[in-house]
């Protein structure tokens, strides 16, 4: 599953607190420093991600016609030249492979900025971190489902896409989070 930009910040702080309730991390600064950089490796690597999906778009769009021609399925070729824009630039895009790297960046940044420290194996503490993002995005769907749920039950119904909506929205995903001891 892939991260989305706007459950960034809830991985994020899930990571941080599931490092700081390991046990076996110490937090020499807190727990919002090590927030932050989770939040600025998960949004670097979203946003390049981003990129290669619109320069594998722009490449689609140049050959439209030669496509149409071929009769070539448009969702193949974007995956082909997707894979080979990534292999390029060394980009993973094997989600496992992908969050592994992320989880050891991640840890490798906070220790060297000296926002933690472990008496543990690296690949231990490593794990806290990749645990972290793959339980998120197993339950964000569950939880997305559970927020419409309860905003299609208000007596004031709101319209997807509004300013009330989408605050009501963020308000009742935090609660939920919450309840998961994810923020």
């Amino acid at each position: 599953m892939r991260i989305k930009i706007p459950h960034i910040p809830y991985i994020s702080r899930k990571i941080g607190i599931d490092m700081f309730n390991s046990g076996f991390m110490v937090f020499n600064a807190g727990i919002e420093p090590v927030v932050k950089v989770a939040e600025e490796i998960l949004m670097a690597d979203a946003k390049a991600e981003r990129a290669l999906d619109e320069k594998a778009n722009d490449i689609l769009d140049e050959n439209i016609e030669d496509m149409n021609i071929m009769q070539v399925d448009k969702r193949s070729m974007f995956w082909m030249i997707k894979r080979r824009l990534a292999e390029d630039s060394n980009f993973i895009l094997d989600k496992e492979e992908r969050y592994n790297s992320l989880s050891h960046e991640i840890l490798e940044t906070s220790w060297k900025k000296d926002l933690i420290d472990y008496k543990v194996s690296e690949n231990k503490a490593k794990n806290v971190i990749y645990s972290s993002i793959i339980s998120y995005l197993k339950s964000y769907e569950d939880i997305e489902d559970i927020v419409v749920e309860k905003l299609d039950k208000l007596a004031k119904k709101l319209i997807p896409g509004s300013e009330d909506y989408d605050m009501t929205f963020e308000k009742y995903y935090e609660e939920e989070l919450k309840k998961r001891g994810m923020f």
